[in-house]
């Protein structure tokens, strides 16, 4: 995984703000209609948390120090939400969906490879961090 081209990738999605939350949630609850109640009827701060929890992880991509313990709390704080180590399959196919769309052209094979490994890389750590509290 190049940890450049994820954080230029980024960059680019981020700059559409809030829609990059809204067609994420939107693609998870048409991927996963079940998943809709574990979330707020409002999910403004949601789409709010979930973009600072992405930039957090994609600024600290290439530095494990702080990446990791980052991670494992936010496992943490998911599985106390009721989040399952099977919810992470559809969380990240909803995450590659966003993250092609909203790069356009720019998404090729390479990028969408980079994307994954960096998205099992971070569902194994909050796994783990699940194992570890």
């Amino acid at each position: 995984m190049d940890p450049r081209k994820i954080k230029d990738n980024f960059a680019l999605v981020g700059a559409h703000g809030i829609e990059v939350a809204e067609y994420f949630y939107a693609d998870l609850f048409a991927r996963e209609p079940g998943l809709r109640s574990m979330f707020p009827a409002a999910m403004s701060k949601q789409h709010e948390v979930l973009l600072a929890a992405l930039s957090q992880i994609v600024s600290s991509v290439d530095d494990p120090e702080a990446l990791v313990p980052f991670l494992q709390d936010l496992g943490r704080r998911h599985h106390g939400f009721g989040v399952a180590e099977e919810h992470y399959a559809p969380v990240g196919a909803s995450l590659l969906a966003t993250l092609a769309y909203f790069s356009g052209p720019e998404w090729n094979a390479d990028l969408e490879r980079d994307w994954t490994d960096a998205y099992q890389l971070v569902a194994k750590v909050m796994t783990e961090g699940v194992a570890v509290s």
